[in-house]
C-alpha cells in the first residue's frame, strides 16, 4: 500500500509539472526545419563521404578545425594519388546541420581535383551552393579551413624527413 501511495503522488506531481509547462503550437515546432534550405537538409539527411581514412598513410592529409564560439568541430581527410589528384575524401563533423552539409559538400567538391585546384575552393562558393544564411557562414568557413588544413598536412608529409635526404 505504501508503494502504491508513493506512485500515486509521483503521478500527480508529474501531471502538475506537465500541465504547467508552456507548450508551443505545433506549427512552431517545425520552425527549425524551415530555417534550412533543402540542399542543407539533403546533405544532412544523406551525408556523403562520412568516415575516416588512415591518417598515418603518406598520401592522406588530415585537417581538424573547430569554432569555439559555436562548438562545431570538423575533421576532413583527403587521399591523393601519385599524380597529385584527390581520389577520396572523408569527413566527420560534430555540429549543426549547416556544418555537416558544408563538410559533406566539401568532400564532394575536392574529389577529382588536383591539390592546387582544391585550394581554390572558397567558403563563399560553399555558402552560395547551400544557400546558407549569414548566421551560418562560419560553417562554410570551417569547411574551407578544413580543406586547407588537410592539404597542408598532405604537403607536409611529402617533404623528406630530416636525415632521409642526406642518405639518398
Amino acid at each position: 500500500k505504501m508503494a502504491a501511495t508513493g506512485a500515486g503522488r509521483l503521478r500527480r506531481a508529474a501531471s502538475v509539472l506537465l500541465l504547467r509547462t508552456p507548450r508551443l503550437p505545433p506549427r512552431e515546432l517545425s520552425a527549425p526545419a524551415r530555417l534550412y534550405h533543402k540542399k542543407v537538409v539533403d546533405h544532412y539527411e544523406n551525408p556523403r563521404n562520412v568516415g575516416s581514412l588512415d591518417k598515418t598513410s603518406k598520401n592522406v592529409g588530415t585537417g581538424l578545425v573547430g569554432a569555439p564560439a559555436c562548438g562545431d568541430v570538423m575533421k576532413l581527410q583527403i587521399q591523393v594519388d601519385e599524380e597529385g589528384k584527390i581520389v577520396d575524401a572523408r569527413f566527420k563533423t560534430f555540429g549543426c546541420g549547416s556544418a555537416i552539409a558544408s563538410s559533406s559538400l566539401a568532400t564532394e567538391w575536392v574529389k577529382g581535383k588536383t591539390v592546387e585546384e582544391a585550394l581554390t575552393i572558397k567558403n563563399t562558393d560553399i555558402a552560395k551552393e547551400l544557400c546558407l544564411p549569414p548566421v551560418k557562414l562560419h560553417c562554410s568557413m570551417l569547411a574551407e579551413d578544413a580543406i586547407k588544413a588537410a592539404l597542408a598536412d598532405y604537403k607536409l608529409k611529402q617533404e623528406p624527413k630530416k636525415g632521409e635526404a642526406a642518405r639518398e
